[in-house]
This record gives structure tokens, C-alpha cells and sequence, in this order.
């Protein structure tokens, strides 16, 4: 990050004439969309807020549960700009030329800042600008995934890892100096929608990362937890678990979804001896186990890995088996 070229990028023209394409399409899938659009109605409490979306597009994805005062746009297309029905004013304005915000002090109860982070080129200029436009506690959001134009995302951004990125992230609050500490969020590893283009290619739907955190001075936040409202999924109450648990040896079900588990051939491997051939484990994508997992894992340092259910009959143990990806273990189900 300290590298001179750190925030280069492989398009050097200016960003106006890239941005005056008009691009009316959404850059991640309809799923990952209805994320971005449920962490934006539960992080932004205020009633009536006034909102900036700061590099904003045609779609500002705030949820119709928020009843703004005003939402102001930022961004560099005018004709997305205008068609942005979420808007009640926008602005023409380049960040990289330029990095502070036309705006007085306080301003703004929330900043919103989606999947366009990786195109910064001066972010610690940026986001001091923007606590200077918050109010004391108020919030500002960044949510990313992905995808990115590649000839436009600075050279950190590119060479970095997805859990990097997060990383990255919390260090432009960090080094900002005037937010307090940032938050994370993670919902990935699910399935991708099966109306999606993409869905024959059995690629999990696009992955959001969350990070976020409020102006300082603010007091007490009572913004809430997101691990502790998600996933969207249901889970059986504790006591319906125990019980579906207790009967796996009978059904042999997932006691959190009620698949049938699918029985799975363990690996050899010249380092580990098991003491079994076989355990029986949920391949369902959708399980709220293996969902929640990822960002249980991630919160436990573990980023990138989520788990399965797993059952192992000799022992009638249940048990977890750590996954990458939801591609991960199913060559070795047996038929």
C-alpha cells in the first residue's frame, strides 16, 4: 500500500470518457443484489435520512423500507445519473481528479459506496472527506464483490486476494482517522441464481463483502449485528436441531435442512490416517449451516472456508468438514 504505484492502474485516460458509456445493467447477480439491498436497510437506522451514494449509477439499491429526506448521487455518467429514481439530486464529480466532496460539514447520515471502492485512487483522501460531510455516528458503508473493470482498478486492488480486500478496506478507515473500528460482513458460497446467465457454468452466486463503520463522536450505536440476522435461510430452533441430530443414525438427514447426506469416500492422504472409509455429508449449497459458515469462519480468522455437515456412522458422531468452495469434496461421493 506504500508502494508509489500501489494505486496505479492499467488506464491511465481520464475517467470521464470511460464513464460516458452508459452502462444500465447490474454488475452482480439478482442474489447478491438482494443482499447489497438488505444490509443497506438494516445498517442505515436514521429515520429520514439524508443519504449520499457516493459514485453512484442508475440504481442506488436502497431498499423501499428506508424513507429518505434526500439522496444525493455522485458519480460521473449523467444519463444514469438522471434515470437513478432513487435520487432526489446528483452531481457530476471525479473522484480521482478531485477527492473532496462538494458538500459542507455534516451533511450526511449515511454514505453509501457500492462495488465501485476498487477504483479509488486517492481513498484515505476520500474517506476523510466523507467523515467531514458525516454527522458525529453516522455511518459509512462499503460493499464490494468480485467483479471489477480491470483497466480501471487500481493495481492493489487487482493483485490482492477477495479476503485482502477486506483488509485493505479496514485500513483506509483505519488510516483515515476518523471513524471508529469498521465491521465486516461476509455472505458467499451460495448458489447462483438458477435464472442467472452464468448458472450453467455451476459457479456460486457472487460474494459480498460489507465493511462499515460510523463517524466518531456519535455515542452509542444501535445499528445491529448482521451475523446475528442472517443468513436468509431458516434455522430449526435449538431443541428441533438436538432431536433431528439424535436421529441422524435413523434418517440419515441433515438435521439443519433435512437433506438426504450423500455418502463420501474420505481421501488418502500419506499424513493423516483415518479410522474410517466413509462419512455421510450434506452436499446441499443452500444448507444454513454451510451458509452461515463462511462468515462464522471468517470471524474466527478462518477466511475463505466454511463447512458441511458431516456424519460418521461407525462412530454415530456428528461432526463439520471445512470447505473452500462449494465445489470442494464432491468428487469423492460415491454413487
Amino acid at each position: 500500500m506504500n508502494s508509489d504505484d500501489s494505486f496505479s492502474r492499467l488506464d491511465e485516460s481520464d475517467d470521464s470518457i470511460f464513464y460516458t458509456t452508459d452502462r444500465f445493467v447490474q454488475h452482480i447477480d439478482s442474489l447478491a443484489l438482494e443482499t447489497v439491498e438488505r444490509i443497506i436497510g438494516e445498517l442505515v437506522i436514521e429515520d429520514n435520512p439524508v443519504i449520499l451514494d457516493l459514485m453512484a449509477g442508475w440504481d442506488s439499491h436502497i431498499p423501499s423500507t428506508i424513507q429518505p429526506q434526500k439522496v444525493v448521487g455522485l458519480g460521473l455518467n449523467r444519463n444514469e445519473l438522471s434515470k437513478n429514481q432513487a435520487l432526489t439530486e446528483y452531481g457530476i464529480h471525479d473522484l480521482n481528479k478531485d477527492p473532496s466532496l462538494p458538500f459542507p460539514d455534516t451533511t450526511f447520515d449515511a454514505v453509501l459506496n457500492v462495488v465501485s471502492v476498487d477504483y479509488i485512487t486517492k481513498p484515505i483522501d476520500v474517506f476523510r472527506e466523507v467523515g467531514r460531510i458525516l454527522r458525529p455516528g453516522g455511518l459509512f458503508l462499503i460493499i464490494f464483490s468480485n467483479r471489477m473493470f480491470e483497466q480501471k482498478a487500481v493495481k492493489i486492488w487487482r493483485q490482492s486476494g477477495e479476503e485482502e480486500r477486506v483488509l485493505l478496506v479496514e485500513e483506509f478507515f483505519n488510516r483515515a482517522g476518523i471513524f471508529t473500528s469498521p465491521q465486516v460482513f461476509v455472505s458467499k458460497g451460495k448458489p447462483r441464481p438458477k435464472d442467472d446467465k452464468y448458472a450453467h457454468l455451476n459457479i456460486p452466486s457472487d460474494p459480498i463483502y460489507a465493511v462499515y463503520a460510523e463517524k466518531s463522536g456519535g455515542g452509542r450505536s444501535k445499528r445491529p449485528d448482521l451475523s446475528l440476522i442472517w443468513p436468509l435461510t431458516d434455522l430449526p430452533d435449538p431443541e428441533e436441531l438436538e432431536r433431528r441430530k439424535k436421529a441422524v443414525n435413523d434418517t440419515l438427514q441433515c438435521p439443519h435442512c433435512n437433506e438426504i447426506l450423500l455418502k463420501w469416500e474420505l481421501p488418502q492422504n500419506p499424513f493423516t490416517e483415518w479410522d474410517m472409509e466413509f462419512l455421510y455429508v450434506c452436499f446441499n449449497d443452500t444448507c444454513p449451516f454451510l451458509v452461515r459458515g463462511w462468515e462464522v469462519m471468517y470471524r474466527q480468522g478462518n477466511m475463505g472456508l466454511s463447512y458441511r455437515f458431516a456424519y460418521n456412522s461407525d462412530r454415530n458422531q456428528c461432526m463439520s468438514v471445512p470447505v473452500p468452495n462449494l465445489h470442494a469434496l464432491k468428487e469423492g461421493i460415491v454413487d
